[in-house]
């Protein structure tokens, strides 16, 4: 029986209909890069003070002397949680006493902000944190709101697939877009913290969804040559555009509220597209839908400019499809051997470590020195040439050497961070943005890689888990940054020894390129270093050393 890229060969690999398809849903992404780095601006922390009210009646030196000085980031600057005593204040200033003069201020006692905060609008008008006075014993809530988020993206990674699978791509893919879109609206009009923390939730089971379900979607159509460039080269780098333009609106918009407005409205430029995508001929055929998926192929030659064959499925094609039974497996399959296991527990730590120095780098551009937003820039382009490289990677080198020479270089560069002198400023910038192109090259290689690594029966889990495990990196990644404000080369430190670590686990898992997909859990590579078990394979085969091999969707 012929499989589906047979069926649809004549079709071609690259005409107008797969490059319309390649192109829509590429830059149904471009709003994914808003909102998935959004929490940047939205929950910047400017540089603030304790409010001293006007009923204090200070004298103008007392006032300026009011707060006190402490040494942050290699420079003087007020406090930003204590002020001197207002009470103690005032009977000096009444008394005519002179600060530093007549009063030492090392002596006097200090109180925290029991009037409130000034911020500073150098950087932004307003951001949540300033709406709700997120600061001081209150500063915890920032990092919590942005893992929330990502806890919102790690339960819609969870159900997007099962949605997808059960209602069809193109249905959960409007939907999700739907989603991210009105809930992102709805913060506009947020009244509390807690308000826009839950709404943030379900922006991010949105966001993700979408994301998630455009990628199968594309993979689906589009042919075998094309996928891999469309994983790396379209899904990603359009991602990255939506996130080099997150801080352009950022700069022109520095009120909150106007910008999360701004970074909603192009989501409701992709409604059109519900009249152009197709659902995907695959998922349809899997539901025995096939006049429907017969209907989009001969669109979709029509497109092209090519005769469609008279009969495209014949009757016997057609029931041996309704026959097929897929094998059925389950989670503890990816732990079933001391060989599997290791390699689930590898994949799983190092998805999760590549993911909090991905996330925590990008979280982290605000507290650079120089222009937050043209740091937040250099971020996203960045991604860009990391794109190219990790594509370039996947097509000549073994992905073993690829993944962990580029983790090497990520973490490398970020523990010499403590080490470049305080007034080199741009030394600095250039080598965190220099960790974050080796660290997200290794990230754009990880599906393939383990999608390559898994036999059929479990493959779509194995990739489901270790995504699953990324999103728990991301959750964590906020706290890495929240660090910074008690030793700003913490973060560095972590993140890069994790990177490191993980690069040097990634050079004993064993090395897929070049060779077949493994059929069965017996045919999965070896762990280096770990001795060959017959009695393992044995009984394994016993199992599921009859199962077919099929097409891997998601390359």
């Amino acid at each position: 029986m012929r499989d589906y890229d047979e069926v649809i060969s004549f079709l071609g690999e690259w005409g107008p209909f797969q490059r319309l398809i390649f192109f829509l849903l590429s830059a149904s992404i471009v709003p994914n890069g808003f909102n998935g780095m959004s929490a940047v601006f939205l929950a910047g922390t400017p540089e603030h003070w304790c409010r001293v009210p006007l009923s204090a009646n200070l004298s103008s030196e007392w006032l300026n002397t009011s707060i006190p000085r402490e040494v942050r980031g290699g420079r003087e600057v007020p406090s930003s949680c204590r002020r001197y005593r207002l009470a103690s204040l005032t009977n000096f200033s009444a008394l005519g006493l002179k600060p530093g003069r007549d009063v030492e201020l090392s002596q006097l006692e200090q109180e925290p902000c029991l009037d409130g905060w000034e911020y500073s609008r150098e950087l932004y008008l307003s951001t949540i944190v300033t709406e709700w006075n997120l600061v001081c014993k209150d500063d915890l809530k920032t990092p919590l709101t942005t893992s929330l988020f990502f806890v919102g993206v790690l339960i819609g990674s969870f159900v997007s697939g099962q949605f997808s699978d059960r209602f069809g791509r193109k249905k959960v893919l409007f939907a999700t877009m739907g989603v991210q879109t009105f809930f992102s609206f709805l913060q506009i009009f947020s009244t509390s913290c807690e308000m826009f923390t839950v709404l943030f939730v379900i922006v991010g089971m949105g966001q993700i969804s979408n994301y998630v379900v455009a990628f199968i979607l594309g993979t689906e159509i589009l042919g075998k040559s094309v996928r891999i460039i469309f994983s790396t080269l379209g899904v990603c780098t359009f991602f990255a555009i939506g996130y080099m333009l997150l801080p352009l609106f950022a700069y022109f918009i520095r009120d909150w509220r106007m910008l999360l407005l701004a970074l909603t409205v192009p989501g409701v430029f992709c409604v059109p597209l519900w009249w152009i995508i197709p659902e995907s001929p695959r998922w349809l055929i899997s539901q025995g839908r096939f006049k429907e998926a017969e209907i989009i192929i001969r669109k979709a030659a029509k497109t092209n400019g090519i005769p469609a064959p008279a009969v495209l499925f014949d009757s016997t094609e057609i029931q041996d499809m309704k026959s097929k039974q897929q094998p059925k497996a389950i989670v503890l399959d990816l732990f079933r051997t001391t060989n599997i296991a290791t390699i689930t527990i590898m994949s799983l730590l190092l998805w999760m470590f590549t993911s909090i120095g991905y996330f925590g780098l990008s979280l982290n551009t605000p507290n650079l020195h120089g222009n937050a937003y043209l740091n937040c820039f250099l971020s996203a382009i960045i991604e860009v040439p990391a794109y190219v490289i990790a594509w370039l990677l996947l097509r000549t080198l073994p992905r073993r050497y690829s993944i962990a020479g580029t983790l090497f270089l990520g973490g490398g560069v970020l523990l010499f961070i403590q080490l470049v002198p305080a007034d080199l400023h741009v030394l600095s910038v250039i080598l965190v943005m220099l960790g974050k192109f080796g660290i997200t090259s290794a990230f754009s290689m990880l599906y393939v890689y383990t999608a390559e690594l898994y036999p059929t029966l479990v493959r779509n889990m194995a990739v489901g888990a270790t995504s699953m495990s990324s999103r728990v990196g991301s959750i964590i990644a906020p706290y890495f940054v929240y660090l910074g404000a008690y030793d700003r080369f913490l973060p560095y430190i972590l993140m890069g020894s994790l990177t490191v670590l993980i690069g040097i686990l990634t050079l004993f898992l064993p090395e897929s390129f070049g060779n077949p997909l493994p059929e069965n859990l017996s045919q999965m590579l070896r762990v280096k270093g770990f001795k060959n078990r017959q009695h393992n394979n044995a009984s394994i085969s016993k199992k599921d050393g009859e199962i077919p091999r099929t097409l891997i969707t998601a390359l």
